[in-house]
């Protein structure tokens, strides 16, 4: 058969589609919203996680694609219930200034900021804001928390040395603390200490940091890191560390000279595993995919239901199609028209029907995208590979489940078909 003559048979198959689901409403419109709403979920969640990998990858970034972390315990999906069999790394002592300090002393370490969170209540003047989140960090901070401080300024060295009362608020926090009014020079009440607020940081509002509590949305504040280390009640054992090598030297380079160096101040022998961990970004950005690829595989899941769905119907609609149009099928036999024409002419009017439903949750999809991109730090899209599945979906839907009309329809034999009534 000629390529003419299959556009040909495909427009009219397109058409006839069309003309069945004009004359099947109800049983056309359950086929399209099945596989309509399949294609929506694979859209949905493919431009939501797409969002998030974005926004992720951009938080990772402000800390420069060579900066690793030191913790006490690693990145782990794996499962623990609190024994040393299935989380061992919790045994691990915990990270100290001291050894921060002489990681900073490492030449190969351009900058080392220690970092805690912890959560306390801010009062003034009787207003009183429970459970905001902070970070203790070092001075350090500024480096890599990429944070723009105006009005008023960061904490000193010699301020963090000695464990100054003083505090650096967000937006949210100034507002709901001070409303209108110029907060810098302002003394607050954390836990029932007085804090002078010395300045007001704006910073990005990533996917991680809106997890965590650090979107802008969120009252959140920054102590000099040993102010919170004497002065708060901070989790000590949550002490981490966010190290950036020397330009010139190489991030596996400078993890090494830093394992040495903990592994020394630990008293660790050759042959010893480990009693911390190191976390770089491509480690991070690997246990992200793992996580949301997951997520991503339920979504398949449930859209794999759906497009069952219209299948179902799809199948409904082309018999109720192939008896209606026995003698048509008679007509054309008698005029030389193959098995393989017949088939293929029921084959496109499946995929018509399930290529509607994709279209309608393609665009429903897209808008949805739109609509988190406008509202949220999420930078969602509908990435192209999310838009090839759900249409090759939505057609091998349309393929399979029409393929028992449309073979039934191949075969049947012309007189008998001639003489329906």
């Amino acid at each position: 058969m000629r390529l003419w003559d299959r556009i040909v048979m495909a427009l009219e198959g397109i058409g006839i589609a069309l003309e069945a689901i004009r004359a099947n409403k109800v049983r056309a419109t359950l086929t399209i919203a099945g596989v309509a709403i399949g294609v929506f979920v694979v859209v949905a969640m493919g431009a939501t996680v797409h969002g998030m990998r974005a926004s992720f990858q951009s938080d990772l970034d402000e800390l420069g694609a060579t900066t690793f972390t030191v913790r006490r315990r690693g990145i782990s999906l794996g499962g623990c219930d609190g024994t040393d069999e299935t989380c061992p790394e919790r045994r691990n002592p915990r990270i100290t200034v001291a050894e921060w300090e002489s990681i900073k002393r490492l030449p190969e370490v351009s900058t080392a900021t220690a970092m805690f969170s912890g959560q306390a209540t801010f009062n003034y003047r009787g207003r009183e804001i429970k459970d905001v989140g902070y970070d203790a960090q070092s001075t350090e901070w500024i480096q890599t928390d990429m944070a723009d401080i105006s009005p008023g300024r960061s904490f000193s060295g010699a301020e963090h040395d000695a464990g100054s009362y003083v505090v650096v608020v967000n937006d949210s926090l100034a507002s709901k603390l001070f409303g209108e009014s110029d907060p810098i020079g302002k003394d607050v009440h954390v836990n029932g200490k007085p804090f002078n607020v010395i300045g007001v940081f704006h910073t990005k509002g990533g996917f991680l940091k809106s997890m965590d509590g650090r979107g802008p949305d969120k009252p959140r504040a920054i102590f000099p890191m040993l102010t919170a280390y004497r002065r708060l009640n901070i989790y000590r054992p949550g002490l981490n560390i966010a190290v950036k090598p020397e330009p010139a030297v190489q991030p596996a380079q400078a993890i090494d000279a830093v394992t040495a160096s903990l592994r020394a101040q630990r008293g660790l022998k050759p042959g010893a595993p480990n009693n911390f961990a190191i976390v770089a970004q491509d480690r991070m950005m690997e246990t992200f995919d793992q996580l949301f690829g997951a997520i991503f595989l339920v979504g398949l899941a449930l859209s794999a239901v759906a497009l069952l769905v219209g299948g179902v119907g799809v199948v409904a609609i082309m018999m109720i199609s192939v008896t209606e149009r026995t003698r048509e099928i008679g007509v054309r036999k008698a005029l030389g028209a193959t098995r393989a024409v017949i088939l293929w002419q029921f084959l496109v009017e499946a995929a018509t029907l399930t290529s509607l439903g994709a279209g309608i949750g393609l665009i429903i999809g897209a808008v949805l995208a739109a609509v988190i991109k406008a509202n949220t730090p999420l930078p969602a899209s509908v990435p192209a590979s999310a838009v090839m599945s759900a249409v090759g979906a939505s057609i091998i839907t349309g393929v399979v489940f029409g393929m028992l009309p449309a073979l039934r329809a191949s075969r049947l034999d012309p007189i008998e078909a001639l003489r329906h009534e």
